[in-house]
């Protein structure tokens, strides 16, 4: 076959220019059953090619629901994967997904998902604990992987992700590379640390988030490369939803918490390493920093933004890493048109390095994460509506939050329903599903205002929840549930967290039957 120039340019090791394939000539290789790796994190970095010809094989040959597979990626994958879905490609996904289509197939039982820390997935899929059901000794059939250069010895260049593809690599039987064409390089991007097995397993030696063990590509056995392949295809970021009132308010109270927190010699100027989740509030937060004066700051995150570009072009930002650069089509074209100047401030590393918890505690990271809910003692939900329907995953917001030294959540005070403009309250009296307990969570934030839960007991923190950041239309129906609550259980010698069991739920019950968490009163109780 032919093979174009600019493939060519990016193969620097010439034994592989011998094992370049069109995608459909891999096809075969992929039988019913078989547990596959893919790199890629938060829907970049995804290959693109390879499951695309498996997806055409699968419509031309009606196998929809006939060839499936066990499907592992660092975190969530891009349209490829909800395209698998939409086939019923996938047996088992772990361990973070978005999308609407395997969200829809995971909750109507056609996907067996779990859900796992993104720090600990990785690894623990090389220990073999999600391939224990196998008979034949192998972790991952193949592993294919998205590379935007292959260097001298072999080693893969990633794009802009890094996510598993260490470990995944370590473990699969066969690796096939998408060489992408269509995006520019990323060498020099990366730090790679290969995954040790315990015991005796050494520190990472990192102190300062621009520390780095100095090895820039993936390394991998040539023997198991069986195939590359040339993909043109660029990921696909959907536009960032732009700031409002609600995600500006809640960045106004982020910011000045923080210059408090400057002022009593809590944080440093500077502050500290910032960690920060995706969507609209996210995004707004860094945009209240990028304006609110502070310098020199630095970021050890997992994912990064458009919105981060700005604190870099206006000073504020010395320097990020990260596992992935998420960023739409213009900001592709804002970090490679300036890319000699944003490859000296920014770092891709493996998921396990940039979620550690042990480095996330080392250097101080200051945690900010948007749940589903949270509830007056200050546990939150992340994941699961309702306590029962699969939204996204935890993806990595408990390695930051269990570990951070300030572990912040943010979210919109209420939540329109088609009935009821403030139909869902994000204060709830107990949340149906726990994915960070009251031990983790230092501060709330609404755009009604900012809780500090720090040293409090759990019936100030109820008080100062509901004062602080329930949506004025649920603040009374809040405060009479602490109070007959308090009054319930001090009868029953329960005083520390109180609860009415009984009416805990009430919100979520009157939501499914009503569309609105506005109940009409408190159940009473003997």
């Amino acid at each position: 076959m032919t093979i174009s120039q600019a493939l060519k340019e990016r193969i620097r090791y010439a034994p592989y220019l011998a094992k370049v394939r069109e995608p459909h000539e891999l096809v075969s290789l992929f039988k019913n059953g078989q547990y596959l790796g893919w790199s890629g994190f938060t829907g970049v970095g995804t290959p693109k090619a390879v499951p695309q010809a498996i997806i055409s094989h699968v419509e031309k040959n009606n196998l929809q629901g006939k060839l499936r597979f066990n499907l592992f990626v660092g975190a969530s994958a891009g349209p490829e994967e909800e395209a698998w879905a939409n086939h019923d490609m996938i047996i088992k996904r772990a361990p973070h997904q978005v999308g609407k289509p395997i969200a829809k197939a995971i909750n109507a039982g056609r996907i067996n998902f779990f859900d796992k820390h993104l720090s600990m997935f990785p690894q623990d899929l090389t220990y073999g604990f999600y391939t224990r059901e196998r008979t034949d000794g192998k972790i991952l059939d193949y592993m294919i992987i998205e590379a935007t250069a292959i260097k001298e010895d072999g080693s893969i260049v990633p794009g802009p992700s890094v996510g598993g593809s260490p470990e995944f690599i370590s473990v699969a039987d066969k690796v096939i590379v998408e060489v992408n064409t269509a995006t520019p390089s990323f060498e020099g991007l990366h730090d790679i640390d290969m995954p040790v097995n315990p015991p005796y397993r050494k520190p990472y030696p990192y102190v300062k988030v621009n520390d780095k063990c100095g090895v820039d590509s993936i390394p991998v056995d040539p023997e198991k490369v069986i195939a590359i392949v040339e993909s043109t295809t660029r990921d696909k970021v959907p536009p960032n939803s732009p700031s409002d009132e609600m995600s500006r308010g809640i960045a106004s109270h982020l910011v000045e918490f923080f210059r408090n927190e400057v002022n009593h010699g809590r944080l440093p100027e500077t502050l500290l390493p910032l960690q920060s989740g995706i969507g609209n509030i996210a995004n707004a937060v860094i945009e209240g920093l990028a304006t609110a004066n502070f310098k020199h700051l630095n970021v050890w995150t997992e994912v990064l933004q458009d919105s981060f570009l700005d604190l870099f072009e206006n000073g504020s930002l010395d320097y990020a890493t990260a596992t992935s650069i998420r960023l739409t089509e213009n900001g592709f074209k804002r970090v490679f048109n300036n890319w000699d100047s944003f490859k000296s401030k920014l770092c891709l590393r493996s998921q396990v390095v940039s979620n550690n918890p042990e480095l996330i505690r080392r250097l101080g990271v200051i945690a900010m994460n948007t749940p589903v809910e949270v509830d007056i003692y200050a546990h939150a939900n992340s994941t699961n509506v309702n306590g029962s329907r699969m939204l996204n995953g935890l993806g990595g917001s408990a390695d930051f939050l269990r570990n951070a030294k300030i572990s912040i959540m943010h979210a919109p005070s209420a939540r329109p329903t088609k009935i009821d403009p403030t139909g869902i309250s994000s204060i709830v009296p107990m949340v149906p599903h726990v994915d960070q307990t009251e031990h983790d969570l230092d501060v709330i934030v609404t755009e009604q205002g900012l809780a500090d839960l720090r040293g409090l007991s759990p019936k100030e923190r109820a008080r100062e929840i509901i004062k602080q950041c329930a949506h004025p239309d649920y603040k009374d129906l809040l405060i009479e549930y602490v109070q007959r609550s308090e009054h319930y259980c001090e009868k029953k010698n329960s005083l520390h967290e109180p609860h009415m069991l009984k009416n805990a739920f009430k919100f979520h019950t009157n939501l499914m039957e009503k569309g609105t968490m506005k109940i009409e009163g408190w159940d009473p109780i003997d």
